[in-house]
């Protein structure tokens, strides 16, 4: 261990394969959005889906810049970009910050609210109308039923033309179902509405969602190098049968060509009509590259983890160049396999859109044998138990190096004997349980989607503009791998690109104030930062912080070489955001 290690730092134990593997929890999170992309960009979803990837593969080279800069530091691009917008604003860098750990945190409930129902739909079945068990039921009970039955004559009323003795089936068939549903399946011990945001339901899905994510806790708990064991074996379990799930429908000739053909956004989300490229079909398109790039930039974990890397300067560029190889594969192949197979109308059943028939659907692609479908259940598990563990690992970092920078609380940076930064994930598990309160439905799950992305949104912004800022501003730092200057500039370009993501796209998803909700969420900061730094730390950065910037004076931040470019951009950013906002619109 080096004199920091035992300082009680984060210890140097992975090489860039190891970090390579702690990102390999990235290509499952195609599975979580597969379903609402499809929804709302119709024929055009797997295109989004190429076009997105594209751009976070394309980005990353800054942050692979960038990231070779501070080889000192944990947390990922956000921090290192956030560097370079200190001496422009005090306020900007954390926000970067903020931005992107709000947006990486969500993917432990929202996973956890997925898997835990697979595990309710395994050990607490609902039956199905069609079951042995059902018609015993109702054979059982028919006689209990009227044309007069309250139940059958609102059912009559609400069916119009259905013969009575149809409606009374129905009606006996529903009450069967209810009553041979497992009480575990159903409970739900309370719900609050919270106004402006949703309702937190404490049911099943919580209760298995939170003993999972104490699960994950524990796993962690034994440092980086335990968390890239883990990962790498359960990776190897779940990317090889999910790579053949994208290739195998290729080559057997299952994919009907009609599926990825007409090109078109649908009349409405989730109508399963095709539309026209007008101004509500490009809203809907641009909604889902909107939702679509929490998914597919999301490589840019691999380098969260420079500060324990033991060559820095060679495993940076390193881990996130094949972490993001990797990305393509899976985010080309599977939503157009996907998409090939099942069509545009399959892509909308509600068990591809929730995320719980997903493993089924998976299943399916490589034959109808219900033992390989129970595989693909527990493989489907174990995929958004590795996207988990890649989240949690990734967003305690940036709250760790966050408060070693000075820009978040200082308990955040504790760490224990074996290098975890536990004050910070214990913050990462109770947020999440809240969140995970509010996702344990449906509606609530894209909407916590759909306003944590604003968050990422906003981060790849800042930090794609940093870029150039370095360059300008900071001349002196080492580089051990430097992107062409030329795409350092497009990237820069590439950030605008994203607030018109973001404009357009965050009221797709059925929250017409995701944006606005979003962005609160993000100003949460600023009261958060004034603490710290002006009431903790005296209007001071930590010595070291100071120190990776290559400054020495507590009071000096350095030359602001960028001039009024910084804060043009900003300006700018925020214009394509409200213009985007207001040009473009649903659907009628």
């Amino acid at each position: 261990m080096s004199a920091e290690d035992n300082a009680g730092g984060l210890h140097r134990a992975l090489d860039w394969k190891g970090a390579f593997w702690v990102a390999a929890g990235v290509p499952p999170l195609v599975l979580f959005s597969l379903g609402g992309i499809a929804g709302v960009a119709g024929q055009a979803a797997f295109v989004v889906w190429i076009i997105s990837m594209c751009m976070g593969f394309v980005q990353s080279f800054t942050y692979a810049e960038m990231a070779g800069m501070f080889g000192n530091k944990s947390g990922g691009t956000s921090v290192y970009g956030a560097t370079a917008w200190l001496r422009y604003s005090k306020l900007i860098a954390p926000l970067s910050v903020w931005c992107n750990w709000f947006a990486w945190s969500p993917v432990l409930s929202l996973g956890c609210a997925i898997a835990a129902g697979y595990i309710l739909n395994a050990l607490f079945p609902i039956p199905a109308a069609e079951s042995q068990m059902v018609l015993d039921w109702v054979a059982a009970n028919i006689g209990n039923y009227t044309a007069e039955t309250a139940s059958v004559v609102d059912y009559i009323a609400a069916n119009a033309g259905t013969a009575p003795a149809d409606a009374i089936t129905a009606v006996a068939t529903a009450d069967a179902v209810a009553a041979l549903t497992p009480a575990f399946r159903v409970w739900e011990a309370f719900a609050i509405n919270v106004p402006g945001l949703g309702t937190l339901h404490i049911n099943s899905t919580f209760v298995i969602g939170v003993v999972m994510m104490a699960l994950i806790f524990a796993i962690q708990h034994k440092g980086i190098a335990s968390t890239a064991s883990a990962q790498k074996v359960l990776a190897i379990i779940v990317l090889v049968p999910l790579l053949l799930v994208g290739i195998v429908p290729i080559f057997t000739g299952q994919i009907d060509y009609m599926n990825v053909t007409d090109i078109v956004p649908p009349s409405g989300a989730y109508s399963g009509t095709n539309g026209a490229w007008d101004i509500g079909g490009w809203t809907l398109f641009l909604g889902g590259l909107y939702i679509a790039a929490w998914s597919t930039y999301g490589f840019e974990t691999a380098v969260c983890y420079t500060r324990e890397l033991r060559d820095p300067k060679t495993d940076t560029f390193k881990a996130i160049f094949y972490s993001g190889l990797l990305c393509v594969v899976f985010f080309f192949l599977i939503p157009f396999s996907f998409q090939g197979v099942l069509g545009h109308e399959g892509m909308l059943a509600t068990g591809i859109v929730d995320g719980t028939g997903i493993a089924e659907a998976l299943g399916g692609m490589l034959g109808s044998n219900k033992i390989v479908i129970q595989i693909f259940v527990v493989l489907m598990i174990l995929a958004l138990f590795l996207a988990i563990m890649t989240a949690m690992a990734g967003s305690s970092r940036t709250l760790y190096q966050g408060s070693r920078d000075g820009w978040l609380p200082k308990y955040l940076s504790k760490v224990n004997k074996n290098g975890a930064p536990t004050g910070a994930m214990w913050t990462d598990f109770g947020f999440n349980v809240i969140l995970l309160a509010l996702a344990s439905d449906v509606g609530g799950y894209f909407y916590v989607l759909a306003i944590s992305n604003v968050g990422y949104i906003l981060f790849n912004f800042l930090n794609l503009n940093a870029g150039w800022i370095h360059r300008i501003d900071s001349p002196h730092l080492e580089r051990p791998w430097k992107a062409p200057t030329a795409l350092i500039y497009f990237n820069g370009g590439l950030a605008f690109v994203n607030a018109l993501f973001l404009g357009a796209g965050a009221k797709v998803w059925g929250y017409s104030n995701a944006l606005w909700s979003g962005l609160i969420f993000a100003a949460l900061i600023l009261p958060v930062f004034y603490w710290r730094h002006y009431i903790v730390d005296k209007g001071h950065f930590p010595k070291e912080a100071m120190e990776d910037l290559g400054l020495t004076d507590h009071g000096d931040l350095g030359p602001r070489r960028a001039g009024i470019w910084p804060y043009v951009a900003l300006v700018a950013g925020a214009a394509v955001v409200l213009w985007a906002n207001w040009f473009f619109v649903l659907p009628g």
